[in-house]
């Protein structure tokens, strides 16, 4: 599917959405039918992906097939109303499991996101930096000794492996550590050394002509865009393409501050 020219012909997308098989918290019809009650005329699914680790946010190879059933039988019972897309969301743990690996090659995806959720602490262990800031407080002290630096530079390093190495079609929620990084170190984000991590990254985005989305998913609680709005002019001049996923975990999320994410849009 060419995704630059479906969404240069609609707002009314999201590509970006869990299911039960991951960390979902719906079934995947009623995700379709808040779709359609929505008027969206492109919606994909994008489960977490299976991982050669334990993760309870992921979903299982074993679950895989069952999965691609149920996209193909909700295309078949809504796809004259609304087209309906397989897709996951693939974490990169490095050259052993990413996008490019051979076994996302056997699936039949029509697109793929890629993003970092987990990052190996100094005992190469790899740990999830996602989610809620209480447990990435406790994982800092847990895994990480306290050394935000460490946990921050090793993310965009593998951030950057990860467009360098390829193999997918939409980069997820580009700067998802600044939140947590944040909270933990008030005023980082701003520091430049952090600063000329995000340019790296951006500078790995712009060569590999990959597409970045705007996630959504924040906004409502914590008026944080991934990537963050400062950063979107620096996209937006570099003409590396957006697009706008509201990342839902539950069906009445599946539109969530996507119309805020426009509005700065188009304010570029």
């Amino acid at each position: 599917m060419d995704l630059i020219k479906l969404i240069e012909g609609t707002l009314a997308y999201n590509f970006h959405s869990h299911t039960p098989y991951c960390d979902g918290r719906a079934p995947m019809e009623e995700f379709v039918i808040e779709a359609l009650r929505q008027n969206f005329t492109h919606y994909g699914f994008s489960p977490h992906s299976p991982l050669p680790l334990r993760s309870s946010c992921n979903m299982s190879k074993d679950d895989v097939p069952s999965y691609l059933e149920e996209v193909k039988r909700l295309q078949e019972k809504y796809g004259q109303r609304i087209h309906l897309y397989a897709s996951m969301e693939i974490d990169y743990l490095g050259p052993q499991w990413g996008a490019t690996h051979e076994y996302f090659s056997t699936l039949p995806l029509d697109y793929k996101i890629s993003s970092v959720h987990f990052i190996p602490n100094p005992e190469e262990r790899y740990i999830d930096i996602d989610g809620r800031y209480e447990n990435f407080k406790g994982k800092m002290e847990q895994y990480f000794y306290r050394d935000i630096h460490y946990v921050v530079e090793t993310f965009y390093r593998q951030s950057i492996d990860m467009v360098e190495a390829g193999g997918f079609d939409i980069l997820g929620h580009l700067d998802k550590v600044g939140h947590n990084a944040g909270h933990y170190s008030p005023g980082i984000e701003d520091e430049p050394w952090y600063e000329r991590l995000v340019e790296r990254l951006i500078e790995a985005v712009v060569a590999s002509g990959v597409i970045v989305e705007i996630n959504t998913k924040a906004w409502t609680d914590h008026q944080r865009m991934f990537p963050g709005v400062k950063w979107l002019k620096r996209l937006a001049d570099a003409r590396v393409p957006m697009l706008v996923n509201s990342d839902a975990h539950l069906p009445s999320l599946i539109n969530a501050s996507r119309a805020k994410a426009f509005e700065m849009l188009d304010a570029l």
